[in-house]
């Protein structure tokens, strides 16, 4: 996925990555040396991260290669230390590190689940630690989670690496309360993820017959680089992001119906995580220790994967897309009217002039508030105009195809207030947001 030009670069940011030798990890850091960041890679493996280091430079950035072992709380501080002492105040820090091992659970040993754990759980434990202990003086910066589908819905063969995942999330909850309590501006969010085409299921520990595989549909790493990248922007900061229809499905269907779910999974969930190809007997694993070589950002499943997501651009925007749909309906609404009421013509037309004004201003209001997480003090008030638009457009419409003066006279005052909240929430927003960037 290329670089997109509308979206502003944070240049000469400081950015630690961990499990940046290959896979997503990789792609993260080559989507952000683009842009010219100075970024502190960590993994295990020391020739995916000599390869990672001479990327990043090809491209413009700057890189420091830290072997590192994020299940290693010290190890992490101190590759942390080495990166402020090089380039700085860190920016941005990605917890993107992962080990999984595909088995039933019956088949599963005690320290395989250990050590998932401590590296997909606890790694990103240490690494937001190392972040925090950093940030919290500058009261600034922002820590990325890379999550997963897996996250919220659980599937068979895969339980250490979804029990890990799960943990983060609850983990994340408690971080994110204590940071709106403390009133800090550090930002925290999770980007959860498709299936990806990684080298990951080239190397992931397995007792299943056949080779591992992602679940389709596949997706090529740089559509997740490119979510987490515009997660890090201050304009697209939001609570958690879901990349691609199939993880919107695989939350939203586990709310709706878990146990239709559990059914489901049971079904094809055991085959559609394997290939036909039976496992190579010389097959390596990188759960204990990384499996040598520079692997790159991709698997080998690139035949059968996209490697783009219209579902991302859709919900990096999502704001001026609810804008633009509801400005079609109350388009649609207004033109109902008029046809309805003989009175409605020209009228008509200006009260859907005056509802997109209502529109506008509310959803800017809406917009800036969510976007600092309500931190803003006028939150409240940007709320109240939000229901108050909610009923003054129609009641507008209705007013002005009537002629009735007393509705319409309240309408009217509803849509100034609507406007002007907006107006003045916009700058507000942004110059915080700015602030907090900068």
């Amino acid at each position: 996925m290329e670089a997109h030009a509308d979206s502003p670069a944070p240049q000469q940011k400081v950015v630690v990555i961990t499990g940046a030798s290959a896979g997503l990890g990789r792609a993260i850091a080559l989507r952000f040396a683009r842009e010219g960041a100075r970024i502190g890679l960590l993994a295990r493996g020391t020739d995916g991260l000599e390869g990672a280091r001479s990327d990043v430079e090809r491209l413009g950035g700057q890189a420091l290669a830290l072997p590192t072992d994020v299940a290693d709380a010290e190890a992490v501080e101190r590759a942390a230390e080495h990166v402020e002492q090089e380039f700085g105040p860190i920016d941005i820090w990605i917890n993107n590190a992962m080990v999984s091992v595909f088995s039933p659970v019956h088949l599963m040993q005690a320290d395989e689940y250990r050590r998932v754990t401590e590296v997909t759980y606890l790694g990103t434990v240490h690494g937001t630690l190392a972040a925090l202990r950093r940030m919290r003086p500058r009261d600034r910066g922002i820590i990325v989670q890379v999550g997963s589908a897996l996250a919220y819905r659980g599937i068979p063969l895969q339980s250490a690496y979804c029990g890990a995942k799960h943990a983060i999330q609850g983990f994340m909850d408690s971080l994110r309360a204590e940071l709106l309590h403390d009133e800090s501006h550090i930002r925290v969010t999770s980007v959860h993820m498709p299936a990806m085409n990684t080298p990951q299921f080239t190397w992931v520990k397995s007792r299943l017959p056949n080779e591992p595989q992602p679940v389709p549909p596949i997706y090529q790493p740089e559509v997740g680089a490119e979510a987490v990248y515009r997660a890090a922007l201050p304009e697209f900061a939001r609570r958690e992001w879901l990349v691609a229809h199939p993880t919107y499905v695989a939350v939203l269907g586990n709310r709706l119906a878990p146990a239709l779910g559990d059914r489901y999974l049971a079904s094809v969930g055991y085959d559609a995580q394997q290939t036909d190809e039976p496992v190579s007997p010389a097959r390596q694993n990188n759960l204990w220790s990384p499996v040598p070589g520079d692997h790159g950002a991709h698997g080998p499943f690139g035949t059968r994967s996209t490697d783009h997501s219209p579902l991302l651009t859709l919900t990096t925007y999502r704001g001026w897309v609810a804008l633009g749909v509801a400005a079609v309906l109350l388009l649609a609404f207004t033109l109902l009217v008029q046809w309805m009421a003989p009175s409605g013509g020209t009228p008509g037309m200006l009260a859907t002039l005056l509802s997109f004004a209502l529109l506008f201003g509310t959803a800017a209001g809406w917009m800036i508030g969510h976007r600092n997480d309500w931190r803003m003090p006028n939150a409240v008030v940007a709320t109240a105009v939000l229901v108050l638009g909610s009923l003054g457009g129609p009641l507008l419409t209705f007013a002005i195809a009537g002629g009735d003066p007393g509705p319409l006279a309240f309408a009217i005052a509803v849509t100034i207030a609507g406007l002007s909240t907006g107006l003045t929430f916009w700058p507000m927003g942004r110059k915080q947001g700015e602030e907090q960037w900068l």
